[in-house]
């Protein structure tokens, strides 16, 4: 990856700070408040690059905030087998060829039984998704 280095007028820079004063976001007002101050950075014409500089800034500060505090996890495979069933407007029942059983489909969409590697398989061809979704 290139890194471009921008030549920073320090004094125009500095001045850009001290009218936005970022720092690290605590709130949701904090982040609402540097969010609108890199929307109207964005929606400059021709931004200095001292412009640039902020937006980025405020970009990486709303980032951090926001992954601190809507962290996207991974969904377990339960969770994402009734995802699917339900876009899909689907019930257990139209598993239970997928499952062998009326009982193991149950089980596994309680939660009380884990799916298998084999089971992974035959979801992943039934749903035609990524078998890594079910492991």
């Amino acid at each position: 990856m290139t890194t471009v280095t921008m030549e920073l007028d320090e004094k125009t820079y500095g001045q850009l700070l001290r009218r936005t004063l970022p720092r690290v976001i605590h709130t949701d007002e904090g982040c609402d408040r540097l969010t609108s101050e890199l929307m109207r950075l964005d929606e400059r014409e021709s931004p200095t690059p001292e412009e640039k500089e902020l937006a980025e800034l405020l970009t990486v500060l709303i980032d951090e905030y926001e992954s601190r505090r809507y962290p996207i996890g991974k969904a377990t495979p339960q969770q994402t087998l009734h995802h699917l069933l339900e876009a899909r407007k689907l019930t257990q029942k139209d598993l239970w060829k997928v499952f062998g059983s009326k009982g193991i489909t149950s089980e596994v969409f309680h939660g009380k039984r884990s799916i298998s590697k084999n089971q992974a398989k035959k979801l992943a061809e039934f749903f035609h998704v990524s078998v890594e979704l079910f492991i």
